[in-house]
Order: C-alpha cells, then structure tokens, then sequence
C-alpha cells in the first residue's frame, strides 16, 4: 500500500515470488482485497479444500507453487511443468551446489544469464552454472534442445502459469489486470515481473527498494490490530437501530481494549462491516458501513450501499428481493496514514555499467548483451533503457529489450514498457 501510495497508483497487483511459492493480490483505491477464510494443515498445500478452514480475517491472496525452488520436469505429455513442488533451501536448486539433482526456475535464471554467480544473496551463496546446465540437460535432450532453451521454456512456462493464475483471480473478483501496474517484492519477482507484466497488459512495474525482503517489510509497517465479529440476523425490513448500535459499542470496547495497552497515546481508525446477501442466498458479501450510530430510518442506506457492492462484484443488483446481514464486524487499528505520491525527480542518465552479460530473453529467443548496472550507483532521476540487469543483495531487476527503467524519488525501481 505505501508503494501504491507513494507512486500515486489507484489499481495494482501485489506480486510476491520467492523461494517456493509466487502469491499475487489486487489492490484497488489502496484497499487490499480481503476474506473471511483461511486453509490450516493442508494435506495438498495448493489443492483447496484439502486443509482445515478456520475463520479469520486475511488478505485475499492466490498461491501457486512457482518460485525459485519448484522443480521442472516434463509431464505425460512431453510438456514442461513446474511445480508445485520444490527444491528448498536444502539441497535447493541445483545451481547451489548442495546435490540437488533436479532443474528448478532458480536453474533456469542462472543458464539463461540473469544472476550473478558471485552476486547472489550478497556473494553469501555462490551459484554455479555449470550444474544448473547439467540439471537442465534432461530435459534439453527430451525437447532437442540446449540447457539454455530448456531454461528458456521453464521460465515461459513458469511466467505463463503466474498470469494465468493472475487473470483467473481477477475475473473471479469482477476485475481486470489491464491498466494495472505492477508491485514486484520477493528474491524472484524482479527477475520476471516485466515478462509477467506483459503478458497480463501491464505497462508499469515497481520495484520497491528491499524488495528481496519486502514482506519483511511490510511485517513491521502493519498496523496494530483488532477485530471483533458478532452474528446477529437482521432482515432490513425489519431493521433494529438500537440494538445494532449497542452491539457495536460492544465490539468497540472489546477491541479498543487489546489495542489501546499496545498502542499508548496513538490514534486508533475504526472500521465497520456488514456481511449480507439476499434472502434465499447462501453466501454473503462484505459491505462497509460508516463509523457512527445507525439511525433509526438506516434501513434504505444499507440496502443501497448492499446494492453499489454487489453489482461491482456480480455486475447487477437484483430489484424488490429482500436484503439481510448475518455477520457484524468491527476492527480497531492503529493510524498508519499513507504518503503523498512522490513528485518524479529531475531527469538524469545512469552511470557507466559496471559490466555486461550475455542473456537469453525467453520471450524473443534472442541472446542480448545485458548491461549490468549495481542498484546502489542508480541515483534517483536516473533512466536506462533496457536490456538491462540491476542488481543488489537480494535480488536482480530485469530490464528486457523494450522497457526502460527509472529511479524514482524514494528510490524504487520504476519499469514502464516502452515497446
């Protein structure tokens, strides 16, 4: 959120790739999407339904097996899959050096020229080359290739499955990626966010500064808080002002009682909602509610706001159906005020490049002469045009033929597609 903020973006898909696993959420008007429900001690980690659901409040994600650890290998078909298992971090990927035998994305970034051997995690992990190409070469042989085209066709597919995953979500929610900009935090999702981009018909990627260790990060930016429900069934029709107020003055000394020792002194926000459907329906959805007492003629509003909420997600509102709420929520939370978008610095060019590297772009085919360009030396204003490898500690941005990348005012990596 405070990327979105600090860019001045109102629509945006949060991508989060790491070792194991690549997540991806929708922002819009710098709300999280949001659900109700969570999976515990999955039997099958992304197979849903496989685990314990438990009710609690989380932020509506989509998970899928494609990080730097996930195994490729060919399918019944002769097809190149990867995931959703992986490698780990012992042995991990085979590039390691630790014995692992079988190829994974972090393999295939290695043959295709994108990290650093001497680089990765800061030179704390040394990569080797040469045993990502022998871990590749299976499946080179079965797609008569080289380690480099196999590793191309594993970061193809890996990228393919993450927009696949990333519009499926989106129309689930009533929604587009188009006209998104893209928030790539995660050691792998710099590597392949503007590929990602692309294909979902984005033309802006941020790269938030620590973004190897962006959910980090955000950990320690959250806000304290505390949410309270209670289900109380209510037909608007027959619609109760004085006992929904009372309830809510309930909830909100509960909450303000775990917060207020935690926060000394800080302001708190408080937000009400209200879970509801039309009668006859089986699922409900959230609906906010303003933070004040309900008056007793409240009933019209709520079936108004009800009714803006459904037809953004299903498209329509269903006329002279009745209206009911099963569920009242209220969460109190610290004040985490959100920055005023950056202005864009005075334009300037980017020093020299410490080196380049020879890069095979998956999507064209083409072997590029990357120039490679140390993170810390990009200064904001600073713009080059790709192809182009930024690298820092933990992670490298890939700048492909096409996209240009400057350093904005807070000194996060802005790609924009220039193609």
């Amino acid at each position: 959120l405070t990327v979105a903020a600090e860019n001045g973006i109102a629509k945006a898909v949060a991508f989060d790739m790491g070792g194991t696993t690549a997540k991806l959420t929708l922002l819009d008007d710098l709300e999280l999407q949001r659900s109700r429900q969570f999976e515990v001690a999955r039997a099958y980690r992304f197979v849903q339904g496989s685990g314990l659901p438990v009710r609690i409040p989380v932020i509506e994600l989509v998970e899928i097996g494609a990080g730097g650890g996930s195994i490729a290998r060919l399918d019944a078909l002769g097809r190149i899959q990867v995931g959703p298992d992986s490698a780990g971090s012992v042995p991990g990927p085979a590039c390691y050096g630790n014995g692992g035998p079988e190829p994974t994305v972090t393999d295939a970034d290695t043959a295709l020229g994108r990290l650093d051997p001497a680089r990765f995690a800061g030179g704390a992990i040394p990569l080797y080359p040469d045993k990502a190409r022998t871990a590749l070469q299976a499946l080179a042989s079965a797609l008569k290739t080289d380690p480099q085209g196999a590793a191309a066709g594993v970061a193809e597919i890996v990228d393919e499955t993450m927009a696949s995953a990333a519009r499926v979500h989106a129309v689930e929610n009533g929604k587009d990626t188009a006209e998104r900009t893209l928030i790539a935090f995660g050691g792998a999702a710099p590597l392949h966010a503007a590929r990602l981009a692309r294909k979902l018909g984005m033309k802006r990627v941020v790269v938030p500064v620590g973004a190897g260790v962006g959910s980090a990060f955000g950990f320690l930016r959250a806000p304290i808080a505390y949410e309270v429900v209670r289900t109380r069934h209510v037909r608007l029709d027959l619609f109760d002002a004085k006992m929904l107020n009372e309830l809510f003055a309930t909830m909100r000394a509960e909450a303000e009682a775990v917060v207020r020792p935690a926060a000394p002194g800080e302001e708190l926000v408080e937000t009400r909602h209200a879970f509801m459907r039309y009668r006859g329906q089986g699922h409900e959805i959230a609906v906010p509610l303003p933070n004040s007492a309900f008056a007793a003629d409240a009933a019209p509003e709520l079936r108004r706001r009800f009714e803006a909420t459904y037809e953004t997600v299903f498209g329509r509102a269903i006329p002279k159906l009745e209206v009911e709420a099963l569920t009242w929520t209220l969460s109190i939370a610290t004040a985490r005020p959100l920055p005023k978008p950056v202005k864009d610095p005075a334009k300037s060019a980017a020093p020299p490049p410490v080196g380049h590297r020879e890069v095979l772009d998956p999507a064209s085919g083409r072997r590029e002469n990357a120039a490679i360009h140390e993170r810390m030396a990009l200064k904001p204003g600073m713009s080059l045009d790709g192809p182009a490898l930024i690298v820092e500690d933990g992670t490298t941005t890939v700048v492909p033929q096409g996209f240009a990348a400057r350093i904005n005012a807070v000194g996060q990596i802005v790609l924009e597609d220039i193609a």
